[in-house]
Formats: C-alpha cells, sequence, structure tokens
C-alpha cells in the first residue's frame, strides 16, 4: 500500500473500555471532518481502523482474529488496515512480523493522528497523549467526558501503566465548554473518565485543582443534565471532600462502579492495590452513611499468584459484606510486560476457574436478591429505547444503572425522563407501569 494513499470511507471498530469508546467517537468526528464517510459494511471500505485493548490477553485473542479475517478480505478488496490503541502500543512495530496484512501502527497517543495521516494531510503533533474538542457520538442523549489518561499506579496485573503513560489531567476550561456544548445537543447524562478518574489533578491560575473541585465546579455549571457519573475510581483516592461531594450534590449519581479484586489484604498489597481489605470496607461505610440510596458495583480477581483458599473465602465474605448491585468477575490471567508475570506461587487454571465459578454463583445470588426486594415502588428511568421484542414497550435505564421494560400511557421521547412504578422481574430486567406525574 502507497503511504501517500487517500482514503474516502473507513470501517472502524471498537474494543475494551470506555475511553477506547469516547476517543473512537473523536476520531470519527475527526474522520469525517476530513471528508472522509462511514462505510454501511467493511466490503465498503478502503480503510479499516481497529482500536485496541490490551487488557487482558482474551482481548488481544479476538484483535489478532480480526486480522485473520482481514488478511482474506485483503485478497479480494484494496482496504488499507490500521491498528490502534492499547494493544497498538503495547505490540508496537512486531505487528508488522507477526501479521504483514497490517499496514499502520498508531498507538494510544497517535489516534488523533490517524485521519490527517489517512487523507494525506501533515500532522506535526508531537507523540503524547492530547485531548480533543470533543468526543460526542450526534444524536446520543449520554456521553463520555475524558478528565484524565494514564495511570500512575502500577498494580502487578495491570499493562495499562505501561500502553496508557503517566496520568494526564484536562484542563477544566476544557471539561466546562464540552459539556456546555453537550447540553446544548441535548444530552441528559455524562460520565467523566480516566484510568483512575478520582486522581484527577491540575493547576489552574496557580490554584491546583482536584477531583472533589472539579466535580464540585461541575454540578454548579450544568444546567440541564440531569446525571453525572465517574469512572473508574481508584479506593485510595477516595476523599472526604470527595464522599461530601457524592452526597450534597443530587445531580452526581448515587451509583458507583469501585474496584476491590480481592478481599484479602495480603493480596491485595501483593497486587499493590494501596488499601487493606478493612480500608475497603471503611470507604463503603462512609458513603453509605451519607448516600443511603448508594449501589455499587465493582471488579473483581480470583486466582492470583499466592491466592489461598482462606485469601479467596475474604474475598467471598467480602462480597457478602458489601452486596454488589454487579460485579465483572474474573481469573488472574498474566500480562506480558506487568510485575506478576514473574511472581512464584502462580495458580492452575483449573482452581482459577473454580474459584470464579463459585464466584460468580455468590454475586448472581447477591443480584437476585437486591432485585427482588427492591421490585416495588416508583423510580425515575431515562428513556432509552423501543423494546427489540415489543414495540410497544419502551426501554430505560434507573440511576443505578438498572434496566426497565414499560409500555408508555403517554407520548414519550428518547433521552427523557419518566417515572414508573416496578412490578415485577424479567431476567434481570425490571418490569414496570408507566406512571408519569
Amino acid at each position: 500500500m502507497s503511504k501517500n494513499k487517500v482514503h474516502s470511507h473507513y470501517w472502524l471498530e471498537t474494543y475494551g473500555c470506555q475511553m477506547n469508546t469516547a476517543e473512537s467517537n473523536a476520531l470519527e468526528a475527526a474522520l469525517q471532518a476530513a471528508g472522509m464517510q462511514p462505510a454501511a459494511k467493511v466490503e465498503e471500505a478502503d480503510c479499516a481502523i481497529l482500536n485496541t485493548c490490551s487488557v487482558r490477553k482474551t482481548a488481544e485473542t479476538r484483535i489478532w482474529g480480526r486480522i485473520g479475517y482481514f488478511k482474506h478480505l485483503k485478497e479480494t478488496q484494496d482496504i488499507t488496515l490500521v491498528i490502534t490503541g492499547c494493544m497498538a502500543e503495547r505490540v508496537g512495530d512486531d505487528f508488522f512480523k507477526e501479521a504483514p496484512t497490517v499496514d499502520h501502527v498508531w498507538g494510544t497517543n497517535d489516534k488523533q493522528r490517524i485521519a490527517a495521516l489517512l487523507t494525506g494531510s501533515s500532522d506535526e503533533r508531537d507523540h503524547a497523549y492530547t485531548f480533543t474538542q470533543s468526543y460526542y457520538k450526534p444524536g446520543s442523549f449520554t456521553s463520555y467526558v475524558p478528565i484524565m489518561n494514564g495511570c500512575d499506579n502500577f498494580c502487578t496485573y495491570c499493562i495499562v501503566p505501561y500502553v496508557r503513560g503517566q496520568e494526564v489531567s484536562r484542563d477544566p476550561q476544557s471539561i466546562y465548554a464540552e459539556i456546555a456544548y453537550l447540553e446544548e445537543q441535548g444530552v441528559r447524562e455524562i460520565t467523566l473518565l480516566g484510568q483512575n478518574v478520582n486522581s484527577y489533578d491540575y493547576t489552574y491560575q496557580g490554584k491546583r485543582m482536584h477531583f472533589p473541585d472539579l466535580l464540585s465546579a461541575i454540578t454548579e455549571r450544568v444546567t440541564s443534565l440531569r446525571w453525572i457519573r465517574f469512572e473508574s475510581p481508584h479506593p485510595k483516592d477516595f476523599s472526604q471532600e470527595l464522599i461530601q461531594v457524592i452526597a450534597k450534590e443530587p445531580t452526581v449519581a448515587k451509583h458507583l462502579h469501585i474496584p476491590v479484586q480481592s478481599g484479602s489484604t495480603k493480596i491485595l498489597k501483593q497486587m499493590n492495590r494501596h488499601y487493606s481489605r478493612e480500608q475497603y470496607l471503611q470507604l463503603v461505610t462512609d458513603l453509605r452513611t451519607v448516600a443511603p440510596s448508594l449501589t455499587l458495583t465493582t471488579d473483581v480477581m480470583v486466582g492470583f499468584p499466592g491466592e489461598t483458599d482462606e485469601d479467596f473465602q475474604q474475598t467471598l465474605s467480602l462480597m457478602k459484606e458489601v452486596g454488589f448491585l454487579e460485579a465483572f468477575m474474573y481469573y488472574f490471567n498474566p500480562r506480558e510486560g506487568t510485575a506478576a508475570v514473574d511472581f512464584h506461587d502462580q495458580l492452575s487454571s483449573s482452581v482459577k476457574m473454580e474459584r470464579l465459578q463459585k464466584l460468580i454463583a455468590l454475586q448472581r445470588s447477591i443480584t437476585l436478591n437486591y432485585k427482588k426486594e427492591r421490585c416495588v415502588g416508583d423510580v425515575e428511568v431515562l428513556v432509552e429505547q423501543v423494546s427489540k421484542r415489543n414495540k410497544k414497550e419502551y426501554l430505560g435505564r434507573t440511576e443505578h444503572g438498572e434496566m426497565v421494560v414499560f409500555e408508555p400511557v403517554s407520548e414519550l421521547t428518547m433521552g427523557e425522563f419518566t417515572r414508573v412504578t416496578l412490578h415485577g422481574l424479567a431476567g434481570n430486567t425490571y418490569k414496570a407501569t408507566h406512571n408519569p406525574q
């Protein structure tokens, strides 16, 4: 492929976290501003871009599979294959050795140069992470707003600091301007994003601003936003100031995702998480004391090197004590380039899988019991879409991230808030009666 080839139609695939989704939205805006158009199907594209994830081996395995697909596609179609994102950052030029099908490899910090490079324009920006003007996907009533990038924690199992780099916080004025623009577009809910979102730290006009300051400033400025969320916070960076902001600001959703990873202090220390079991539980107590309606979700890992049955039991007991609404559960999978790869006492796949199955079974019972208890009363929902199963029914989502299905008694539009009365469950989805007030 000629490096000077000018492309007109792109096909974009996004893998991994919310930050990748937000950055893909920004990339699409840049591609279209440069004159490119999205292809209706991959066979109509002259360029395919894979925005990759490298957090887990399974994510990378999917990418290798897609590269194999494009190898066959290239036999009959003139299409440029671009690999970008975290896996591109980790693997780098080795992609060209392993997969000659790949035409370009542009890492995490190069995403914003892609449009110029594909359309033959020049782009002299440094290889450093910069924030774009907007990450909004036109037509959406929810949006991600990245406020920081990178991570300085170096958890021993995590590749993120190596593929995302050091923490960089975004200019607050840029954040305020983007949120104001989103409100003009009819957005009703935003999620502030960062690999370690509550470590936000920016010095503006001689004054140092931390995450509680930023969150407070945003709540003071918004006019039509109903819910403000943030992901993913680190337990060690929950200050009392942040807890008070969450409690007192009605626009801050009372639903948080706080990764715990393990219920064993010994394992948490080996993970380099910088908090103990007791400190995590105290954080939960502090949050629920000031915000009793708060619900929590989490990430939790089993099978970390050296995890004994006692350590695993401590994880199970913590899950019971906290009562998470949902949990993303997985077993330790060594990532090349992280410290835990070389740890002794690696567990067998069978032990890891057995523990994961027990953890999943426990969390399912916790979730089901919670939903059965909650299955009564009025709640506010954000109307998201018409049900695919029944065109007379709408799907809405609560402040706590729960899906609700109901048949409207009056005309509703997508992105509108309304009230419903919960009365049953269909799988993990609440059934409700529309009860507008």
